[in-house]
C-alpha cells in the first residue's frame, strides 16, 4: 500500500515571503546575480585565452579580482537579506546547503586573491585556482537558480490553491478561511 504523497516543504513562511517582497535588498540580489554571472563568464573566457595562449595575464587578473568583488558584495548583502527575511545572517535553513558551498567558493576566491598578493603559485597557477572557484561559483549559482525556481512553483502552487473555486461560489481561500 502506497502513502500518499507529502506535500514539499514551503521555502518561505507567509511572513517570510511577506518580508522578502518589501525588502530592497531582494531587489540587490536581483540586479547582482546577473552582474555577477556576466563579469564571470567574461572572466572565463579571458582566462582561458591566457591559459591557451599565454597573453593577457593582467586582463584575466583584473577581471578575477572584478568577479571576486562583486562575490563579495553579493555575500554581504545576501546576509542582509537573510537577516531581513529570516532573521538570520547566514545558514537559514531554507539555504543552508547553498550556503555552506558558498563558504567553499569563498574561500577559493580568496585564497586566488592571496595568491596574487603573495605572488604564490606562478601565473598559471593562479588562473587554475581561479578556474577552480569559477567551478564552484557555477554549482553554488546552479544551487540559487535551483532554489528560485522552487519558490516560484510554491508561489504557483498557493495562487492556484487560493484560486481555485471550490463548489461554493467563494474560492478555495475564501472558503478555507471560513473553516
Amino acid at each position: 500500500m502506497s502513502s500518499p504523497a507529502q506535500a514539499p516543504v514551503a521555502l518561505y513562511t507567509p511572513e517570510q515571503r511577506r518580508r522578502r517582497d518589501a525588502t530592497r535588498w531582494t531587489l540587490v540580489q536581483g540586479l547582482l546575480a546577473p552582474l555577477q554571472f556576466l563579469v564571470f563568464a567574461v572572466s572565463l573566457g579571458l582566462v582561458l585565452r591566457y591559459l591557451v595562449t599565454g597573453e593577457g595575464f593582467g586582463l584575466a587578473t583584473a577581471s578575477i579580482i572584478l568577479k571576486t568583488v562583486l562575490l563579495y558584495t553579493i555575500m554581504v548583502t545576501g546576509c542582509i537579506w537573510e537577516k531581513v527575511v529570516f532573521d538570520v545572517w547566514l545558514f537559514a535553513p531554507a539555504f543552508f546547503w547553498e550556503d555552506v558551498f558558498s563558504m567553499l567558493v569563498l574561500a577559493l576566491h580568496t585564497a586566488y586573491l592571496l595568491a596574487l598578493w603573495q605572488g604564490a603559485l606562478g601565473a598559471r597557477g593562479q588562473m587554475w585556482l581561479a578556474l577552480a572557484a569559477y567551478a564552484t561559483y557555477v554549482i553554488n549559482a546552479g544551487q540559487f537558480l535551483l532554489k528560485l525556481r522552487a519558490a516560484r512553483l510554491q508561489s504557483d502552487a498557493e495562487r492556484r490553491r487560493t484560486s481555485i473555486p471550490d463548489g461554493t461560489g467563494l474560492g478555495a481561500a475564501t472558503a478555507g478561511a471560513a473553516r
